[in-house]
């Protein structure tokens, strides 16, 4: 159900409509609020739509980041599966003198 939520980024009132929780919103409103204010922290840009674009350029190196290392642990988790999946076909062949259950 669409419901409208009330957030504040760098000191702006906004309304989201949204299907969200309105504590998933708020989260993300905060984050986005901390990375405007990392920004302002650390460079001397003072321009409202400089900080918001720094800032949207960072959420998404995080993103990318986040995305590549979801990756990774995907392509462990299938290397590792196919490693057990080999080990348990060994040993049902040893333990039933060669009969195989995986063709």
């Amino acid at each position: 159900m669409e419901r409208l939520v009330e957030v504040n980024i760098f000191g702006q009132d906004y309304t989201v409509k949204t299907d969200a929780d309105k504590e998933y919103i708020q989260k993300i409103a905060k984050y986005v609020d901390e990375k405007m204010d990392e920004i302002v922290r650390n460079t001397k840009t003072v321009s409202t739509l400089n900080t918001a674009i720094l800032a949207a350029l960072n959420i998404a190196d995080d993103f990318f980041k986040e995305m590549e290392k979801r990756g990774e642990l995907l392509s462990e988790v299938e290397n590792r599966s196919r490693e057990i999946v080999k080990t348990i076909e060994t040993q049902l062949k040893q333990y039933d003198g060669g009969k195989e259950y995986f063709e």
